[in-house]
């Protein structure tokens, strides 16, 4: 596929096997397709690994971290749930919104909390709503400990973002998804995966081994739960498309 912008007729054209196409430069669709581009050269180039939030490395793109806090300000969990902890951005981030809206607490699962990174969560200002357990996340031992903190009737919304296979994340789906309350959200983060098979970084496994994958499969056999991009709150763009790591990984407990 190739992309020539003309800055002086102020077009974009896109060739690729379907043909080629002429559109304005100062257009959505102009938009998606640079956009498309600039996910894949930004994920390549670690663009994602350059924030962090009260101190602590988020590796996130700060798109997905927006839309997530207008669904965690409008579902209100009184608990989150996120698997893969890494140097405990994310963790803060939640709880963060959570102080701000006063109340809510955080779980975060991974395999391997390493010592410094859990020092330093530990210790940070924020730490009371955190609470960290290392162990597997789709073992007996883990599920047990994570249900021992949920107590019945709150609101549960959980992120998954810790190994990023289709088997595994097809497994914490399985492992996790009867914990989700009605109109929240199993997040099945990174499934951008999908289209990196090609970069640098990437692998040709990630076209079908993915998180958008595992939860398209998981899906079929979940119709209590809807696979959607949830509403954006506020929006005076002619624009509908968000610019994510996350495409088709949000899944809405609908009964």
């Amino acid at each position: 596929m190739k992309l020539l912008i003309d800055t002086n007729s102020q077009t974009l054209t896109r060739q690729d096997d379907q043909g080629s196409k002429v559109v304005p430069l100062y257009s959505d669709e102009a938009f998606e397709w640079i956009s498309e581009q600039w996910l894949k050269v930004g994920w390549n180039q670690k663009y994602s690994y350059t924030f962090s939030w009260f101190g602590r490395p988020v590796i996130q793109l700060p798109e997905d971290m927006i839309r997530i806090q207008e669904v965690i300000y409008r579902v209100r969990p009184d608990v989150i749930l996120e698997t893969g902890v890494a140097h405990g951005g994310s963790l803060v981030f939640y709880a963060s919104l959570f102080k701000a809206m006063g109340r809510g607490r955080v779980i975060g699962v991974d395999i391997e909390i390493r010592p410094h990174n859990r020092t330093a969560i530990e210790s940070h200002e924020l730490a009371s709503y955190i609470t960290l357990i290392e162990g597997g996340s789709t073992t007996p031992d883990t599920q047990s400990k994570v249900r021992s903190l949920i107590r019945p009737g709150e609101t549960v919304l959980v992120i998954l973002d810790s190994n990023h296979t289709r088997d595994h994340v097809l497994d914490e789906l399985n492992a996790y998804h009867d914990l989700v309350s009605f109109d929240s959200y199993i997040v099945a983060t990174d499934g951008i995966m999908k289209d990196l098979s090609d970069a640098p970084r990437g692998h040709a496994s990630w076209d079908y081994d993915n998180p958008t994958v595992a939860a398209a499969l998981f899906q079929q056999k979940h119709p209590e739960f809807l696979l959607e991009q949830p509403a954006w709150l506020f929006n005076q763009s002619t624009l509908s498309k968000n610019l994510t790591h996350w495409p088709g990984s949000f899944l809405r407990r609908i009964r």
